[in-house]
């Protein structure tokens, strides 16, 4: 049996399957459809990082003044035993008199630790320690020993973090949004 001769198409005659040039068309109108979320404008990010640069130095504030208390009264301080004179029931302030000493009989008002300060009573006995320098600085012993947990400092630092977390996520979402919408402008062209 011989096989028909069909005769050549030109060039210019040849037409696509039916299915491809389906698909085709279905492309270009999807292309031409879509629309891309405007990118969050460069002042929310600029803000984002501000927020975050914020939160850490708000973290740094609580968290410096507390531990250099702590390092400077375990270098130089001194242990006596005191006793509390006045304590506010808020607390805002807890006033204690040391008993030995150089400073023996005077009194001073008891420092606070990252904006606490223990629960005490008039007439309670207690060992502080306090600093050599400047005997304002006192703490309760235990305090130096066994800081309580700084939870200021320990909310901003997680604060810091998540806020700086979320201005990487909307960096991100920036670049995506500009990279969609500057390779569909560059491939129209």
């Amino acid at each position: 049996m011989t096989k028909k001769k069909r005769p050549k198409r030109p060039n210019d005659r040849y037409h696509l399957p039916p299915h491809v040039a389906a698909a085709q068309r279905y492309a270009a109108k999807a292309t031409e459809q879509v629309t891309y979320p405007r990118p969050p404008p460069r002042r929310v990010v600029v803000a984002a990082f501000g927020m975050s640069l914020l939160c850490l130095l708000m973290a740094l504030f609580f968290w410096m003044p507390a531990r250099s208390l702590v390092h400077d009264l375990r270098t130089d301080g001194v242990i006596v035993e005191a006793t509390v004179t006045a304590a506010d029931n808020k607390p805002k302030y807890i006033r204690v008199r040391y008993a030995f000493g150089v400073e023996a009989g005077k009194e001073f008002k008891l420092s606070e630790y990252a904006g606490m300060l223990p629960e005490l009573r008039t007439g309670d006995a207690l060992l502080v320690i306090y600093d050599r320098k400047n005997p304002s600085r006192v703490l309760p012993h235990d305090w130096v020993t066994a800081p309580p947990p700084n939870l200021p400092a320990y909310g901003t630092s997680g604060l810091s973090i998540l806020v700086l977390g979320l201005s990487f996520a909307v960096v991100l979402r920036r670049r995506r949004i500009l990279r969609a919408s500057t390779a569909v402008r560059l491939t129209k062209s």
